[in-house]
């Protein structure tokens, strides 16, 4: 069951020039996503990703979220290891 409230800190966050033009050609805002970050919604992530974040959560390692948005364009959210900041980039930004 998902938390309604956040399971740790976003930190500053940022978005490349490419995740913000496809979230605005997809209708979408990146609040929607950083919301669902926050509270352990990791979205199409692998059971063994899933598995890393649930570990990175206790031991302050990096967190990783990704998503699909309306237009079929992957996301991803990454918060650093220290919870300075939260990034929204496309998968080949990284």
């Amino acid at each position: 069951m998902l938390q309604n409230h956040s399971l740790f800190s976003l930190g500053h966050t940022v978005a490349t020039p490419g995740a913000l033009d496809a979230l605005q050609q997809a209708g979408h805002t990146a609040q929607e996503f950083l919301a669902r970050h926050s509270v352990g919604d990791w979205g199409e992530l692998s059971g063994e990703d899933r598995k890393e974040n649930t570990f990175a959560l206790t031991r302050s390692l990096r967190l990783l979220s990704a998503y699909r948005l309306s237009t079929g364009v992957k996301i991803w959210l990454i918060t650093e290891a220290d919870r300075s900041a939260t990034t929204v980039l496309l998968p080949e930004e990284y």
